[in-house]
């Protein structure tokens, strides 16, 4: 009898072994983790979407003197069937090439420097207002997957990012239907998934664009019913629900509906994640953000039991996309000094995660993925990472994290670039 009670035992030991050793709890959980916007809304002429040059172009046109974006991507690491050629021209008088988000590689290029510098992963940028058009629809998808396997590939966390700009009365359904096609195909509601962000032991799907007072035609109500899908649907629920709000939230002023009712929808969620790019312009400006808005805004969050998510941006520029009527580098990068700060900010505050604005956009300039300082020259003007290395605001951002997990020491100034 004592030798069976002996094996049984060792046998359970052994089931406990391999338990936690093949069955760990995945390190997915949002809180210190820095994870950025990642847009994926660029194509080009002959990347197979037929969208021609989507985001890139201004009416309709990519030419020295029309076009979107005010940085250009540094396309020196990108293989050959990569690159797309365009009417463009370089000092040299070669012709200055793009990518395409629905290029498979591309983008696994994008996550492999996310591991390369240690970026956490991405809330992947999903248009409502884009379902409309299957062709859209489509080439976002086609987007998803890439980033879905990309993240696999390089241990990286995903999560959706539901942006309800643009979109009208049809947006809940055409969202739920989006969730569904996304869950059946790849399980984002299973929160044992290494590349699945949660929060709580429950992956983490986001809503963006509650409370604006900017004429958004969808109803609180209509939010209100996306929540209680994403927290409680019997098949496709059981997740933590991110809204991204106005600066003004937490006031009901600013950019944010005076209507208490934007109160009751954020308690019902779980993360809150108000954006802030465009809302200070300098160093000062954000250091008095910090005490007007992060540590007032975390605080309420804390006593109303909900994880705070400030956003940080590098600098801001849209001169292209508005047609030379702003200026270029309207909100100054300060060579990384503005965008530090803002990561000191947020960690001196006390907060737990941060959300970079964004990876991957150039058209308004925040971007912190690899630009080049040498674009192409002519017609059309293009700021520049103001002669940093490349990967400078990568290198930035994976130091900022290390900072959020007190890796290293809270620091107000800017660490010193590593010699390579």
């Amino acid at each position: 009898m004592f030798r069976n009670f002996i094996n049984r035992i060792s046998l359970h030991l052994v089931f406990c072994c391999f338990y936690f050793i093949g069955y760990a709890q995945p390190n997915n959980n949002i809180e210190g983790k820095i994870l950025c916007g990642y847009q994926g809304w660029f194509n080009a002429e002959g990347d197979g979407s037929g969208l021609g040059w989507k985001h890139y172009t201004n009416k309709g046109q990519f030419n020295p003197g029309l076009c979107s974006i005010d940085l250009w991507p540094d396309m020196s690491e990108y293989t050959e069937d990569e690159k797309f050629p365009t009417a463009f021209k370089n000092a040299d008088g070669s012709v200055a090439e793009v990518f395409s988000s629905a290029h498979p590689k591309s983008v696994d290029r994008h996550f492999d420097w996310m591991k390369d510098y240690g970026i956490d992963g991405v809330f992947i940028q999903r248009f409502v207002t884009n379902f409309r058009r299957a062709e859209l629809h489509k080439n976002l998808n086609q987007v998803f997957d890439n980033c879905y396997n990309a993240s696999e590939n390089h241990n990286r966390l995903i999560s959706v990012m539901y942006d309800l700009s643009g979109s009208k009365s049809e947006l809940v359904e055409n969202t739920k239907k989006d969730w569904i096609q996304l869950v059946d195909k790849y399980g984002l509601t299973d929160p044992t998934k290494n590349n699945v962000l949660t929060y709580k032991a429950k992956p983490v799907v986001a809503i963006w664009g509650v409370g604006f007072n900017d004429g958004r035609q969808y109803t609180l109500e209509q939010i209100k019913e996306l929540i209680n899908f994403f927290k409680n649907d019997p098949k496709y629920g059981g997740c933590s629900v991110l809204l991204g709000v106005p600066t003004g939230w937490r006031t009901l002023s600013r950019d944010c509906m005076n209507n208490p009712k934007v109160h009751e929808l954020i308690k019902m969620a779980d993360i809150v994640h108000p954006w802030t790019p465009g809302r200070y312009k300098s160093i000062e400006e954000a250091d008095e953000h910090k005490r007007n808005w992060t540590e007032v805004d975390n605080v309420w969050c804390e006593e109303n039991g909900l994880l705070y998510m400030p956003v940080v941006f590098p600098g801001f520029s849209w001169h292209n996309l508005r047609l030379g009527q702003t200026p270029l580098n309207q909100i100054p990068r300060e060579n990384g000094e503005f965008l530090w700060r803002q990561y000191y900010n947020a960690v001196s505050s006390g907060v737990k995660t941060i959300y970079v604005a964004m990876f991957d956009e150039m058209d308004e300039g925040t971007c912190i993925f690899k630009c080049t300082n040498n674009p192409p020259v002519g017609k059309s003007t293009f700021a520049t990472y103001e002669e940093l290395p490349s990967d400078y605001y990568l290198w930035l951002t994976g130091t900022a994290g290390k900072m959020l997990r007190k890796e290293i020491s809270l620091s107000k100034v800017k660490p010193e670039y590593p010699n390579k």
